[in-house]
């Protein structure tokens, strides 16, 4: 060990009494200052402006890891660092004869080589050291910061230019020219990044491939995960190319035949290989979480999920569409991506089987995709397809051959997964949205489907013409309920929705909860003595009514103790219809769900077009609370007829008018055209009028009702519109509205919060940085100017002594 300190120091010597490590060492550091003050300004800017920075989830990710944070930065332009101090560690022995004078010596060439290793390893640290400086400063600059993470992340940064180094020294053992042995540093650097994506469509060549790829290999260490298997990959790295600089040496030191030197190559690749193998077995891997709000691990309710499963293996079988908008997805590729996507499943569950079966047929997702070819077969337009994918159309299955194995048609043809689990299947979707890929919810909701688990099962009631769950239209509810693509909608978040006809059945037993969505046919007799019993056996329930449409739900509510105010809600309004309200969620509303309660802190409203009033009593043993008000000095109850047609009508008809009288009638005629044009405005205009019986708000629009019954609280709601769950106002653009959040929370609390899974996380707590803009400014003036100045003068100064002596 004393000959290795004794090279390495020599070598370190070596470094700084040259110009290119102090060179280095200044231009590394004003890039951290630049990059690391240049994000803190951007911040504190928008913070001393009062703008919102809610959108950031982490402040110490977005300094430090963000598309121009300080270690993002820092790693992408960490290639043009080391080749240039690697370039001369062997090649400059070998260029001088000095390697000669080594091989005579007593001392080793592992110790030669561990030694130069160690010089590099030790100027590593001070350049880390330099990245430590603004870790430092950001733990103390941002409130809270995620210092465990930055620590992770340092760890990365320190094992990546390890491995860089161990690069290098290879390469420069290659040639005698020091330009040489940096330049293929570069390239054997690229290649190890390049090398992921070679022979993806051989199973065996692309286990190997993905494992020698150093891209995204510090990744989860800079996002706070540590794992034993991206450790270990960078050890093997450095013992791969310190291997290989070894026998290289030693081959010129011993003559040997080519069979004997090429094996002790071989010998070191396949034995760094094999490390590589096992240390990648899902079981052997160990992880270390080092957020605060341990946001890389699954949250505690998917890893129950994961472990009642127990040993039996866990089958997932990707379906990717060649004609599909999301082929990428699953293309030959993407194997190794979707693996990674599954990691943190497999962390706490190692038996889960990953298969992919490729097809091509029509898309239903979107037929477009075929407009572009006008009379050609589909066969046809799959090879044209499969050309531009670099794709071999014998590698698909052809849609009768995808048929005989599963039919896809109702999932639209588009990227599926098929989850197997003891004999029982269900489907895991993609959807239409930016993320795309299903979350913790969605993952966790598909896996209780295949586990002993009673599944809520909400019923929508038919018959009296109400909404329809599976129509795309305006009015009706599919987007909500059963619209595959979103992911969002409540089939996608574990409930089971369906349909129930009171004409020849009573209301099953499975049934969680019960909508009423809108009848516009009164019930017969028998359908409300139905509802009743299940009503009085503590069934939950949902209804919904519509203006006009008091005399149909009534009836159903009168025994709990709320009713529909006669006429309709309106709200005075510049931009829209004075129909449309926009109430606000109360305060028990917002214990609905965690993610009602996050929105309500931004005034959360709810558009409801075309709404009554709810009128309530406590005296029918419910105990009733309001979840949606209007703002009392906007809105009133008009109980006169509300015809938006004919205010509109009544206006367009007295402008007309006025226009088509002949100016030659005189002032008598265009005075009596004025009054007339007046009284048609104010037939178009609304008014709030207490003497037709209008009744000022706040008025609430949605209840909830409560009791305690055959052992269980059953649970009601109670709504004077169905429109705000309707496919038009969860889609509106022209307002911010919490519909979604809304709708959801209700059903999650018909079904006492089981649904959705909850795989929130608290909140990180660094949104906020403790300097200001001039603060910031003298920072820049320490970190870009001073620093690099003093370290510029104390390297001058040593050189300049080193060259007198």
């Amino acid at each position: 060990m004393k000959t290795i300190f004794r090279i390495a120091k020599t070598e370190l010597r070596y470094l700084f009494y040259s110009p290119i490590a102090w060179f280095i060492m200044i231009v590394f550091l004003i890039q951290c200052a630049v990059t690391y003050t240049g994000q803190l300004e951007y911040i504190a800017k928008i913070q001393e402006m009062g703008g919102d920075l809610s959108w950031i989830r982490s402040l110490t990710a977005s300094v430090f890891l963000g598309q121009r944070g300080l270690f993002t930065g820092v790693i992408e332009n960490l290639y043009l660092y080391i080749p240039l101090l690697t370039m001369g560690l062997i090649s400059r022995e070998t260029s001088s004869g000095t390697i000669k004078l080594l091989y005579s010596s007593p001392v080793q060439v592992h110790e030669i080589v561990f030694g130069k290793f160690l010089a590099m390893m030790i100027y590593s640290l001070l350049l880390v050291g330099i990245v430590g400086i603004f870790i430092a400063s950001g733990s103390i600059q941002i409130q809270s910061a995620e210092t465990g993470m930055l620590l992770t992340g340092a760890l990365g940064f320190f094992l990546l230019l390890c491995a860089y180094s161990a690069v290098g020294l290879f390469m420069s053992s290659l040639t005698t020219y020091q330009v040489v042995a940096a330049v293929c540093t570069f390239l054997m650097i690229g290649i190890l990044y390049y090398v992921g994506r070679l022979w993806q469509g051989i199973d065996f060549i692309r286990e190997l491939t993905y494992f020698l790829s150093i891209a995204g290999r510090t990744e989860k260490m800079l996002n706070g995960l540590l794992t034993t298997k991206d450790v270990i990959y960078f050890v093997v790295i450095v013992y791969i190319f310190l291997g290989l600089t070894i026998f290289k040496l030693k081959g010129g030191m011993e003559s040997k035949p080519v069979v004997i030197k090429s094996a002790r190559y071989i010998g070191v690749i396949i034995s760094a290989l094999i490390i590589g193998y096992v240390s990648s077995i899902p079981s052997l891997i160990g992880y270390y979480d080092s957020t605060s709000n341990k946001a890389r691990t699954l949250t505690v309710g998917a890893q129950k999920i994961l472990k009642n499963m127990g040993d039996e293996p866990l089958e997932i079988t990707a379906y990717p569409n060649l004609l599909s908008r999301f082929w990428y997805l699953g293309d030959f590729t993407t194997y190794n991506y979707n693996l990674a996507r599954w990691e943190p499943y497999m962390r706490f569950k190692n038996n889960i089987i990953i298969n992919t079966v490729r097809y091509y047929d029509t898309p239903f997702d979107d037929p477009t995709t075929l407009t572009p070819y006008p009379g050609k077969s589909l066969r046809e337009v799959a090879t044209i397809h499969a050309k531009f994918s670099d794709t071999k159309i014998a590698r698909l299955k052809t849609p009768e051959e995808i048929k005989k194995i599963i039919d896809l048609k109702p999932e639209l043809n588009r990227y599926v997964m098929q989850l197997k689990y003891k004999g029982k299947t269900t489907f895991l979707r993609v959807f239409n949205d930016q993320e795309t890929w299903p979350s913790e919810t969605e993952v966790s909701a598909a896996l209780l489907r295949l586990l002993p688990t009673k599944m809520p099962k909400i019923a929508f009631l038919t018959g009296n013409l109400e909404r329809d769950i599976n129509k795309v239209g305006e009015r009706e509810y599919k987007i909500l309920n059963n619209e595959r693509t979103f992911r969002y909608s409540l089939m996608n978040q574990g409930f089971d929705v369906t349909e129930v006809s009171l004409e020849n059945q009573d209301i099953p037993a499975s049934v969680t909860t019960l909508v009423i969505a809108d009848p516009k046919i009164e019930f017969d007799p028998d359908a409300l003595i139905k509802l009743q019993n299940y009503i009085d056996k503590g069934g939950n329930l949902l209804i919904a009514g519509e203006p006009g449409k008091q005399n149909i739900i009534n009836p159903v509510l009168k025994k709990l103790g709320v009713q529909l105010m006669d006429g309709t809600l309106i709200q005075q309004s510049k931009d829209f219809a004075p129909n449309l309200i926009t109430p606000y969620l109360t305060k028990f509303a917002g214990g609905f769900s965690k993610a009602v309660a996050k929105n309500m802190k931004d005034s959360l409203i709810v558009s409801m077009p075309g709404t009554a009033g709810l009128s309530y009593s406590n005296e029918s043993g419910f105990d009733i609370q309001p979840l949606l008000v209007t703002n009392g000095k906007l809105t009133w109850n008009r109980k006169r007829k509300l015809d938006l047609e004919t205010m509109t009508s009544a206006d367009t008809s007295a402008a007309q008018e006025k226009t088509q009288v002949p100016q030659e009638q005189g002032d008598n005629t265009n005075s009596d055209l004025a009054e007339r044009r007046k009284k048609a405005l104010a037939i178009g205009r609304i008014t709030y009028s207490p003497a037709e019986g209008d009744l000022r708000g706040p008025i609430t629009t949605v209840v909830s009702l409560t009791r305690k019954i055959n052992g269980k609280e059953q649970r009601i709601i109670v709504a004077g519109d169905a429109d705000f769950l309707s496919n038009s106002e969860l889609q509106r653009n022209n307002m911010r509205t919490g519909n979604f959040v809304f709708n959801t929370s209700l059903f999650s609390w018909l079904n006492y919060g089981e649904f959705p899974i909850d795989s929130t996380r608290p909140d990180v707590k660094d949104k906020s940085v403790k300097v200001s803009i001039e603060q910031v400014g003298m920072l820049k003036i320490l970190y870009i100017y001073a620093m690099p100045a003093v370290l510029f003068l104390f390297g001058l100064i040593l050189l300049l002594r080193r060259k007198r002596k």
